[in-house]
């Protein structure tokens, strides 16, 4: 009996060395184990545009990858120092935010998208005053038009307005509302 198993394992070695030979290694002619290299002439997606769908999903962490590949490939324009610095904001990283949304308006000053952003770090830091004046810039730049902009003043003229604000604070969250535009929201604190 165990002669017989011996000799159909060793059967089915050869059957399987002889697919192998005859199909030239792994099923395909020529195939090697390696992973095909990128094919550097195909088009690639937009790492802004995929960014923005992460952000929108909640992934803030592959949002922030999406938009260094984008500045890889795009270079390092308003457009994608305003994307990182919003990705920033939401993980929490305050300060890479702040410093990379200031680099952002020295590229191009008449972008409201980076100032408005800019101005939700500084509400999260606290700092009303610069908020305030930050966001009546964005909304300048913007005509007026964006809503969110223009509640994102309201926002921090009323915080900047009562420095002995007694009332419970508030959380802000930063909703995104188009490309690159953000609008800070208030999330009322429930009472324990």
């Amino acid at each position: 009996m165990r002669h017989t198993y011996l000799t159909s394992a060793i059967a089915a070695m050869f059957a399987l060395a002889a697919c192998d030979q005859t199909a030239g290694g792994f099923g395909l002619s020529g195939a090697s184990p390696v992973a095909p290299g990128i094919d550097a002439g195909e088009q690639s997606v937009d790492g802004l545009v995929v960014g923005h769908r992460l952000m929108a999903a909640g992934e803030y962490e592959l949002a922030l990858d999406s938009y260094t590949r984008a500045a890889g490939e795009q270079g390092i324009n308003v457009d994608v120092l305003s994307a990182i610095g919003s990705a920033n904001l939401q993980l929490g990283r305050l300060g890479q935010a702040e410093q990379i949304l200031r680099r952002a308006v020295e590229i191009d000053e008449t972008f409201p998208p980076a100032w408005n952003n800019l101005g939700v770090v500084l509400m999260e830091r606290g700092e009303y005053g610069e908020a305030s004046r930050v966001f009546r810039l964005a909304f300048a730049l913007d005509s007026g038009q964006s809503a969110e902009i223009r509640e994102n003043l309201r926002l921090a003229l009323a915080k900047r307005g009562d420095p002995d604000y007694s009332a419970p604070q508030e959380d802000f969250r930063l909703v995104r509302r188009g490309p690159g535009v953000y609008q800070l929201l208030e999330t009322p604190q429930t009472p324990e």
